[in-house]
């Protein structure tokens, strides 16, 4: 026994861009085999992080391998950090016969947020050895600053 389908316009149009995208995809594979070499670029110019919660402060590492400290720009507002930087990688080798020189230049950004208000006057970073490290105070809340009153 045959099962009918029946196709809405939507479900065609969705079929069809389907089949023409494989298509597409199977047919320039084929001539850029070396796909992953982008994937080994979007790798090399990713920024890890590591995120401490440490009671009264949030300690923040991002991994910035290669990155000086004049190539950094961090902003920081109440509860968010963005960390910008650019990387420049160079390199050349030269042989007897033959010079070759790569080259490739990167910039990127990351954005952080906090589930609680940080002080943006008591927040320190410093950048050693390839690490980012930034440490944020978080706000004293409203509750802390309240008290109980004796009547005399």
């Amino acid at each position: 026994m045959r099962f009918l389908v029946r196709k809405t316009p939507e479900n065609f149009i969705r079929t069809v861009n389907d089949e023409i995208s494989s298509l597409l995809n199977r047919h320039f594979d084929s001539y850029f085999p070396d796909a992953s070499y982008w994937e080994n670029i979007e790798n090399k110019y990713s920024m890890p992080v590591e995120i401490s919660d440490k009671g009264g402060k949030y300690e923040l590492k991002a991994e910035l391998p290669g990155v000086k400290k004049e190539d950094l720009d961090i902003d920081i507002d109440s509860n968010y950090v963005v960390i910008n930087a650019k990387r420049t990688d160079e390199k050349e080798e030269k042989d007897k016969n033959c010079t070759k020189s790569e080259f490739r230049y990167g910039e990127y950004s990351r954005t952080i947020y906090f589930s609680e208000e940080i002080d943006t006057e008591k927040t320190e970073a410093k950048l050693e050895h390839g690490v980012l490290k930034i440490e944020a105070q978080k706000k004293a809340s409203e509750s802390e600053n309240k008290k109980k009153l004796t009547v005399k």
